[in-house]
């Protein structure tokens, strides 16, 4: 009887081995699907973020996953994520990742749909083009897409907006997106933002003034192409303001710029003064259909509050210092365009 019961114990205390040591061998390896997902070097990741785009499989995502090279073992990472059900909730987005990252810390994150932002950032731009083009190149959106919902004349007409008036509904400034962003989310946000920015001071001073949002934005474009001091923008928008009192024709050398479609003209002709075109303000009277360009918050402002003066004429300095030369009447004006145009011509700068 002693022999049997030893032997019993014996066995049993063995079973408890093997099962200690299983479990063991379990955890260990449990442990190894959960460790770090990532070689210890990742410098090799552009930006270190991963991309996972709207529509994504859970196959798409493993693909992008194995193709940055970043999984220790790909079985690994697949069985974690079916683990916690992240096959069942493929979220698309720009996510952070780091070194040191587990397979749960990986997929926790990916399921959890918390991105890393963008920030967007434009200043005064040509054209809405071009706004298109740089939004196309950081979202998952791209300028085709963008530049199709903004020719869409029935969108736009929703939005309050003409094909002429559409550069006034950008305001420049630093913005966050998520990379996933659409184009009408895009533009969505920028008419929000819009919105915002008109506040009830900015929209009473337009009311002073008698001016649309439109009017005020397309003086800013004349004004913004004028100058880049931005000390000197609200004495520029002052002349404007001054001839349009006066029904003085604008004669702003930037509307013919624009109307020419020459962006490379650097010195205005009389040949180009001939364009017959609603943006040619040595042709017609008060302001353009709309602004020639998308103008800084800067010149916007300058535009609000411009100087109050007696100068109807400006030209640049001949210091070439970015400044220019006021004047109350025809007569000085033609005296500081002279020197002006001297060292054009010095310069051999002719076009």
């Amino acid at each position: 009887m002693a022999k049997k019961k030893n032997k019993k114990t014996k066995l049993l205390r063995w079973i408890l081995m093997t099962a200690i040591a299983f479990a063991l061998f379990s955890g260990i390896a449990l442990y190894s699907y959960y460790k770090k997902v990532y070689h210890s070097n990742i410098q090799h990741i552009e930006n270190n973020y991963l991309y996972i785009p709207s529509g994504s499989t859970f196959d798409d995502v493993i693909a992008v996953v194995n193709d940055a090279e970043i999984l220790i073992d790909k079985a690994s990472f697949e069985w974690v994520a079916k683990k916690m059900e992240y096959d069942k909730a493929i979220k698309p987005g720009r996510y952070e990742i780091h070194a040191g990252m587990s397979n749960h810390d990986l997929v926790s994150l990916l399921r959890s749909g918390k991105q890393s932002p963008i920030r967007f950032t434009f200043s005064s731009l040509r054209s809405v083009d071009r706004l298109a083009g740089m939004a196309g190149s950081k979202f998952e959106c791209d300028s085709i897409s963008i530049m199709s919902l903004l020719s869409n004349t029935e969108y736009i007409d929703s939005l309050g907006f003409t094909k002429a008036s559409l550069p006034s509904l950008f305001i420049p400034n630093t913005y966050e997106f998520y990379w996933n962003t659409s184009a009408r989310q895009f533009v969505d946000r920028m008419f929000t933002e819009h919105q915002t920015f008109w506040n009830e001071k900015r929209l009473s001073r337009l009311k002073e003034l008698g001016l649309s949002k439109t009017e005020l934005v397309t003086l800013a474009s004349i004004v913004e192409k004028e100058t880049n001091k931005n000390d000197e923008k609200a004495i520029i928008a002052g002349v404007y303001v001054n001839r349009l009192r006066d029904d003085w024709k604008l004669e702003a050398d930037p509307t013919l710029v624009f109307a020419n479609g020459d962006f490379t003209i650097k010195r205005v002709l009389n040949i180009h003064k001939e364009i017959d075109s609603p943006y040619n303000t040595y042709k017609y009277l008060g302001l353009p259909p709309g602004p020639i360009c998308i103008p800084s918050i800067a010149s916007i402002e300058a535009s609000l509050n411009f100087k109050n003066h007696n100068y109807y004429f400006f030209c640049a300095r001949e210091d070439f210092s970015g400044y220019h030369n006021f004047a109350e009447d025809y007569r000085t004006h033609l005296q500081n365009a002279k020197k002006y145009q001297r060292e054009l011509s010095k310069r051999n700068i002719n076009s």
